[in-house]
């Protein structure tokens, strides 16, 4: 059976999102950061045709799929494999300034399903999890390799894992019968490790430290704050950027720098005279983050989590609107 990943809060992307103004009279320009399998983007191609669009993507694999999926759009979209970090930080010369701009930070089904990298702890697979495979260290790597107070305290700030003290003992010991080279293998190591009751609540007690993992692996919150700012700085005055997250630590960075480019001055208090500029650099469209309906949380429900956050740029930001922001 095929599995095609289902976009999460589609219509209120297409709605907070929409390409509006003078610029869409004749054409407007979009970035979709995390193209994944191409869901949104097929989506805004359809609804808005005037619109363009750039899918960024560091899985080839995936990008492939997209491609695939998105040929009957001809030249309306084009691709750029890599880390939007990167791409934002040295923006293609050949492409117009966005107007609009999308991050889904979520994961495709298509990694825990078909990818064969150990996202997933329901099968047995190679215990790798990068998104693109010149990432130096693979998830056996630092299962393997990290000493335990360091593996303990990456599993608790990204994992928020409450157990991660004795899981990461657990894997000690384990690795000294040899290297744990399997998602099945460090889900079991994992499983026997936590209290019994633990292992029967609402999620699988592998589900934080394979979060955990994933993130480190891919360097998912240390790239975030500087990508989110380049990503701004690239946008169109009175362009629209949004962001979808599932997780509390990449909204906290997500909220905190949307916050700071909503505020009219962000020099610290014991600074006498303004030095970031002195004015408001972004109109916060969703004064609160936009969630799911129940209707969708029923049929995705991988959406329960998702937030969407939204902001129209008045200004570029400076250096200054990143102080603050939570970074890994």
């Amino acid at each position: 059976m095929k599995i095609v990943h289902t976009p999460v809060l589609l219509n209120e992307c297409l709605e907070w999102l929409s390409p509006v103004g003078e610029s869409y009279e004749n054409h407007a320009v979009m970035v979709d950061s995390t193209l994944g399998e191409g869901g949104h983007t097929f989506n805004f191609l359809s609804k808005y045709p005037k619109l363009s669009i750039i899918g960024v993507d560091a899985d080839s694999v995936i990008q492939a799929k997209a491609r695939e999926r998105l040929t009957g759009f001809g030249d309306r979209v084009h691709f750029y494999n890599g880390w939007f970090d990167d791409f934002y930080k040295n923006y293609p010369a050949e492409y117009e300034r966005p107007d609009l701009i999308l991050f889904d930070l979520g994961i495709s089904v298509f990694h825990y399903e078909e990818s064969k990298r150990g996202f997933s702890f329901r099968y047995d697979e190679k215990l790798d999890m990068r998104l693109n495979s010149n990432r130096e260290k693979s998830a056996a790597d630092l299962v393997n390799e990290l000493a335990e107070e360091k593996l303990a305290d990456l599993i608790y700030l990204y994992g928020e894992e409450k157990f991660s003290r004795r899981i990461a003992h657990a894997i000690v010991v384990a690795r000294e019968n040899g290297r744990i080279e399997s998602s099945k293998a460090l889900a079991e190591i994992i499983w026997n490790a936590v209290p019994a009751n633990y292992r029967y609540g609402s999620i699988h007690p592998a589900t934080r430290t394979f979060q955990a993992l994933r993130i480190a692996v891919n360097g998912e919150l240390e790239r975030l704050p500087r990508s989110l700012h380049a990503a701004f700085g690239c946008l169109k005055q009175g362009g629209k950027m949004g962001v979808i997250t599932f997780h509390s630590l990449e909204d906290r960075i997500v909220k905190n720098y949307f916050r700071n480019l909503g505020k009219k001055c962000v020099c610290p208090p014991e600074v006498a005279v303004c030095r970031c500029g002195g004015r408001q650099c972004a109109e916060l469209l969703t004064r609160k983050p936009v969630g799911p309906t129940e209707q969708e949380i029923k049929a995705n429900s991988p959406s329960r989590s998702a937030k969407l956050r939204v902001v129209r740029k008045l200004f570029d930001a400076t250096e200054y609107h990143l102080d603050g922001v939570v970074g890994f």
